[in-house]
């Protein structure tokens, strides 16, 4: 059993939906207790088919912003035929947990610091013990790869692009 973590909430979601905006992916909310379509991991795990992600209220946020930030960081056609898993290898998981992080600060009420509360409350694992230590003392790797594929800028800013 997980310890409490922020869901999506109506104001989250709108944020969440703001946010996504930029980047061409819709949300899609879905019922209470329905299935969640294209979801990796099942239960109340975001989905992810084409250019839509799925949630319910019983959504993590931080599961949200993960796969969408999967979205942002996969190649144009792995995109195209994307359906449940967004695939990718090592390197490209470590950017998207990276680019959670930066884009947890653009959702009002919610942050960089709450995110990290929660990912390691759901389980999340990182080298350092913690989610906070792994971004801000072990994710050159990460960052260099989101600078790469201009994701970031090099003031590791997100530029508002998908990966081409």
């Amino acid at each position: 059993m997980h310890s409490p973590v922020t869901l999506c909430n109506l104001v989250l979601c709108t944020s969440l939906q703001t946010l996504f905006d930029r980047y061409r992916l819709r949300i899609r909310h879905v019922a209470a207790r329905a299935a969640i379509p294209g979801s990796f991991w099942g239960d109340s795990e975001a989905g992810l088919i084409g250019d839509t992600l799925f949630l319910r209220g019983d959504t993590p946020v931080h599961s949200a912003l993960h796969e969408g930030c999967h979205y942002i960081c996969m190649d144009r056609d792995r995109r195209a035929r994307l359906h449940t898993d967004a695939g990718g290898d090592v390197a490209e998981e470590n950017a998207v947990c990276y680019l959670q992080g930066l884009l947890a600060d653009r959702l009002p009420g919610f942050g960089r610091c709450r995110l990290f509360a929660d990912m390691d409350s759901w389980g999340y694992s990182f080298r350092l013990g913690s989610a906070r230590a792994w971004f801000e003392h072990d994710a050159d790797d990460a960052r260099q790869w989101l600078q790469a594929h201009h994701i970031i800028d090099d003031d590791g800013r997100p530029t508002g692009r998908l990966r081409r």
